[in-house]
C-alpha cells in the first residue's frame, strides 16, 4: 500500500495513543481526520499535525457510542478527502474497583465505548472500504484482553469483546472475497498515557500503572506499519506477548500471579481516592499524549522486570507441568540397578 497522502481516520484522537498516532501519520504525509469528544482539543492535535510536512487534518467532534455521529464521521471523511485507507479505533474508557461496588450505569457506560464506539467505527469504516475495494481497519484491544486482570472487568470484557470482533470481522472479509481489506488488532501492555488518572475509581484505592509501562509513541510506531504489512493480531512491548503466551499455558498460574501483582501494585495501598466517574460519561478537561508515568526513564527497570516475570512463571509452570513422584524422565533407582548389573555382565561391547 502507498502512505502518503493515504487518508486515516483516529477515533480518541485528542490524548494519548490516539494523538500520538495522529502526529506520527501526520508527520509520514497522511491526511488525518481526528475524532474525540472535546472540540479544542482535537483543534489543537489538528493544528500541531498540519505543521508536520504541511499534512492535511480535519478535526470531527465525535461521540464514539452514538451510531449517527459515527456515521457522520466517516461521511465527513468521504466528503472531504474522497477514501478512507486505514481507520483507528482509540477511543477507550475505564471503571477501576470490584465488579460489586461499580455502578451499573458506569459499567454500561465503559461498555458503551469500548465495545459498541468499535462496533460502530467498524461499521462505517468497512462500508467505505467495501466500496473503495481497500483499506485498513485497526482495532486497539490490550494486553488484558488476552490475560484479565481483576478490578477492571467492564474494561477487560470490552478488550475481550475487541479482540474477539477482529476475528470474525477477519473471518466475513474472506468468506466476502474482500482480500485487500485488512482487520488488525493491537494488544499493548500498559502505556504512559492520561488514562489512569481520568479512568472512573470506586476502588477506594489511588490506582497507578502496573510496570512495565511503555511509551504511547511506541504504539503509535507500531500502528503505523500495519499501514505496509497489515497483521492480524500485534503486541506492543515483550510483557503484553509474554502474557498472552503464559496465559494460554497455564491460565491458572497466570490468573494467580496477576491478581498479585494488580492488588499490590496496581491500586495503592497507601493512597486513598474518592469514588469518581472519571472520563466515562464527561471529558476531562485537557489533553495530552502522556500521564506523567515516565514511560522513556523505566526502559531499563521495564526489561529486569521483564525479565524476572518470564522466569517466575516459567519456572512456576515447570513445577506445575512436572508429573507427580518427581522430574519427568527419571528412571526408579531399582531399575537402574538392575540395568547397571545386566551391562557389568554382558561386558561393555554386548548389544542390547
Amino acid at each position: 500500500m502507498r502512505t502518503r497522502n493515504n487518508v486515516v481516520v483516529i477515533t480518541g484522537a485528542s490524548s494519548g495513543v490516539g494523538r500520538a498516532c495522529a502526529q506520527r501519520f501526520a508527520a509520514r504525509g497522511w491526511t488525518v481526520v481526528l475524532a474525540g469528544r472535546r472540540a479544542a482539543e482535537l483543534e489543537e492535535v489538528a493544528r500541531r499535525c498540519r505543521r508536520r510536512r504541511r499534512a492535511r487534518a480535519l478535526a470531527v467532534p465525535t461521540d464514539v457510542t452514538d451510531p449517527t455521529a459515527v456515521d457522520e464521521l466517516a461521511r465527513r471523511a468521504l466528503a472531504e478527502y474522497g477514501r478512507i485507507d486505514m481507520w483507528v479505533n482509540s477511543a477507550a474508557v475505564a471503571a477501576f474497583g470490584p465488579l460489586e461496588s461499580v455502578p451499573p450505569a458506569v459499567v454500561r457506560g465503559v461498555l458503551d465505548t469500548g465495545v459498541l464506539g468499535y462496533v460502530h467505527g467498524a461499521r462505517a469504516a468497512l462500508a467505505a472500504m467495501r466500496a473503495q475495494g481497500s483499506g485498513t481497519l485497526v482495532n486497539i484491544s490490550s494486553a488484558v484482553g488476552a490475560a484479565p486482570v481483576p478490578y477492571n472487568s467492564a474494561y477487560v470484557m470490552a478488550k475481550s469483546a475487541v479482540r474477539a470482533l477482529g476475528g470474525s470481522l477477519r473471518q466475513e472479509l474472506r468468506l466476502s472475497g474482500h482480500r485487500d481489506i485488512h482487520v488488525c488488532t493491537v494488544l499493548p501492555a500498559t502505556l504512559d498515557t492520561p488514562f489512569f488518572g481520568n479512568a472512573a475509581n470506586y476502588s477506594g484505592r489511588a490506582v497507578r500503572p502496573l510496570s512495565p509501562v511503555y511509551t504511547p509513541e511506541r504504539a503509535a510506531r507500531r500502528i503505523v506499519r500495519l499501514a505496509r504489512t497489515p497483521r492480524r493480531e500485534v503486541y506492543v512491548g515483550p510483557a503484553a506477548r509474554a502474557l498472552a503466551v503464559l496465559s494460554a499455558l497455564v491460565p491458572a498460574t497466570t490468573e494467580r500471579f496477576l491478581a498479585r501483582q494488580m492488588d499490590r501494585h496496581h491500586l495503592s495501598r497507601t493512597v486513598a481516592a474518592p469514588d469518581t466517574r472519571g472520563n466515562v460519561f464527561d471529558p476531562p478537561a485537557g489533553a495530552a499524549r502522556h500521564g506523567g508515568w515516565h514511560g522513556r526513564r523505566r526502559t531499563a527497570l521495564r526489561r529486569l522486570t521483564t525479565a524476572v516475570l518470564l522466569t517466575t512463571l516459567v519456572l512456576t509452570a515447570g513445577r506445575a507441568l512436572r508429573p507427580p513422584g518427581g522430574a519427568a524422565g527419571r528412571m526408579p533407582a531399582a531399575a537402574g540397578r538392575r540395568r547397571c548389573a545386566t551391562r557389568r555382565r554382558r561386558g561393555p561391547w554386548s548389544a542390547g
